[in-house]
């Protein structure tokens, strides 16, 4: 009996110094962002930022060509809460309703600029000749090895589709594309750019078709193309417009480079979303995208800004061109 006491004794005094019992903590569900390859940098930069404001919040990122992160929510139904792209278009083209299908956004906002071209290093083939004038001629010599990203998969590989049919108008050169595509074989053909880098690096591929923000956070040499080219320009729009990319999926045609976001309809993480693209449209997040070599909108264009949150409208205007 008293050993029983005693025991009784004990527990209770660990009770009492130990506190009450605490369940663990709910943790929030993950944000989980889909985005363009060439967003990666400056995404997990400002992931990092995110998570440091918001601590009970972990960001998941997955970075791939635009068309086929969308097709992974469209087709495969990958859960996501934002979605990224390097060509504004493709949000409505894949995720706006359509044909009495649901949809699987209504408004998007374009946040950054860029412009494409071929970057290279100094062991490329004729690194010491090459400049933003005879480049065209260069790249389509014997022997020289271009990689690109997949036009059926990827902003960046019909827009340098785009570009070459362009350059053969303004240079008043026919055959420039054929030229330089056929040293851009399948072979050299990935789902995204980025995944060239590596072996642009080591030499494996002599030039490589990417964005002008890749060639400075990678340091690699950049061909200054016209802006009557490059897609850069919204200024330029109505010449863009003649540069055609041929594609499994149809004829595209040329447009300026504006990556756009949106988040995803019937997300459970709306708030938290909410909160990621407040950072991104604000000066910290234009900060971000700006050191890593984008070219930025202040404020943001928005598609159907009024459908947007609350919160987020009034961060961005209404896209040119469109009604308020």
């Amino acid at each position: 009996m008293l050993k029983s006491v005693l025991y009784f004794a004990s527990a209770l005094a660990l009770a009492l110094v130990a506190g009450p019992s605490l369940a663990p903590a709910a943790e929030s569900a993950p944000l989980e962002i889909l985005a363009a390859g060439t967003l990666a940098v400056p995404f997990r930069e400002l992931n990092t930022i995110f998570e440091q404001r918001y601590p009970d919040v972990v960001v998941h990122a997955q970075f791939g060509g635009s068309v086929k992160m969308a097709r992974q929510i469209t087709e495969l139904h990958q859960p996501a809460d934002i979605i990224a792209v390097a060509d504004y278009s493709v949000i409505p083209k894949y995720l706006f309703a359509q044909n009495s299908q649901p949809g699987y956004a209504t408004w998007y906002a374009g946040f950054a600029r860029n412009a494409i071209s071929f970057v290279y290093t100094e062991q490329s083939k004729f690194a010491n000749e090459i400049n933003s004038e005879n480049w065209y001629q260069i790249l389509s010599r014997p022997g020289v090895e271009i990689g690109r990203s997949n036009p059926d998969t990827d902003p960046s590989g019909y827009q340098t589709l785009q570009m070459l049919s362009l350059a053969e108008k303004y240079y008043k050169v026919s055959g420039i594309a054929d030229k330089i595509i056929a040293n851009a074989p399948a072979t050299n053909m990935r789902d995204t750019e980025t995944s060239l880098i590596s072996a642009l690096q080591l030499g494996q591929i002599d030039y490589l078709a990417i964005y002008r923000s890749d060639a400075l956070q990678h340091q690699l040499k950049l061909l200054d193309l016209p802006a009557q080219i490059n897609l850069s320009d919204p200024n330029f729009a109505s010449f863009y417009a003649e540069g055609i990319a041929h594609t499994k999926t149809g004829d595209l045609t040329g447009k300026p480079i504006v990556y756009a976001i949106s988040i995803v309809n019937g997300t459970k993480n709306a708030e938290t979303a909410q909160n990621y693209l407040t950072l991104l449209l604000g000066p910290q997040g234009q900060e971000v995208m700006k050191r890593n070599g984008f070219g930025s909108f202040t404020p943001a264009y928005a598609v159907n800004a009024g459908d947007m949150p609350a919160s987020l409208k009034a961060m961005v205007t209404p896209w040119p061109g469109e009604r308020p």
